[in-house]
């Protein structure tokens, strides 16, 4: 078993989003360094100097983070009233608690285990979720709880219910490793931006069924992978990372398929990084990343 890494007890890391508007940097930074924290990163991004949305993720270290956290807190709370802004604030030691949703199809799922593992991705997993019971041996051998919750059109309902039971409480977001279901939008509504899904970037050309052989019958060039947050839009929800790489006329259908499961892993397991290390902020129906 890998030793994890130390992490900075006293790193915090803090995301704002508002309307563009002259001082807030001043504003922001002046607070933190009433705290007498040192601001160790620093990144920004507005879409109009003027009239835009301002975005910034500040990555600073305090001494006494944890007896101070919650007085940050209100006072970031206070400032919202005057700069109108969300804003999220987190320790950087804390490790996010992620939930992973798979089908029959488990090559990102062992990408997931094996880089949660080996520490590449620092994310404790409390369970593994499916409707097929495929996975369960290979889920298992990790020490983690395995459920199988099968699930047809009539049974959906209870499914979901079932479901929500297990994550209340014991997960902080959710990740659909080729999960073949399409959740109802009342699943969504308990995990708003709080859920990312891998698909194949064949969409829209090749929706639905047998996207690969239908890609070999046209003679692709390209394939590739999104990931992105779940919304009630199906595959249409603030794309968080995206990759392609280049194939050929030798590709046969199942070298398709092979370099297609390649693609998805890594693009999935880069979402999630960024997720986890609160790189990410959403707007709209866009993501800002702060990679």
């Amino acid at each position: 078993m890998n030793q994890e890494p130390a992490k900075n007890e006293n790193r915090a890391i803090l995301l704002i989003s508002c309307p563009e508007r002259l001082g807030i940097i001043s504003a922001v930074s002046n607070l933190l360094f009433s705290y007498k924290a040192n601001i160790v990163q620093f990144d920004q991004h507005t879409t109009d100097p003027r009239d835009g949305m301002f975005f910034m993720r500040i990555l600073f270290d305090l001494e006494t983070l944890s007896e101070s956290f919650g007085q940050l807190e209100q006072d970031l709370a206070k400032m919202a009233k005057d700069y109108p802004m969300d804003w999220r604030l987190s320790k950087e030691s804390q490790k996010k608690r992620m939930a992973i949703f798979v089908s029959k199809m488990d090559h990102c799922l062992v990408e997931l285990l094996w880089r949660v593992k080996s520490q590449e991705i620092r994310v404790d997993i409390p369970m593994v979720i499916s409707n097929h019971p495929d996975a369960k041996e290979t889920v298992e051998a990790y020490g983690i709880p395995f459920y199988h919750i099968p699930l047809t059109t009539q049974s959906k309902e209870e499914a979901e219910r079932k479901a929500l039971e297990l994550l209340q409480g014991n997960v902080d977001f959710i990740v659909l490793a080729r999960y073949m279901q399409i959740l109802s939008p009342r699943f969504i509504a308990h995990y708003p931006n709080q859920i990312i899904n891998i698909h194949h970037s064949f969409l829209p050309a090749f929706i639905g069924a047998n996207p690969y052989k239908r890609a070999f019958m046209r003679g692709v060039k390209l394939i590739g992978a999104t990931a992105h947050y779940v919304t009630n839009d199906l595959d249409e929800g603030p794309i968080i990372e995206q990759d392609v790489i280049r194939v050929n006329h030798r590709y046969t259908e199942e070298d398709l398929k092979v370099a297609g499961r390649h693609v998805e892993r890594n693009v999935l397991a880069q979402a999630i990084s960024w997720h986890v290390e609160d790189k990410v902020i959403v707007y709209g129906n866009k993501t800002i990343v702060f990679a």
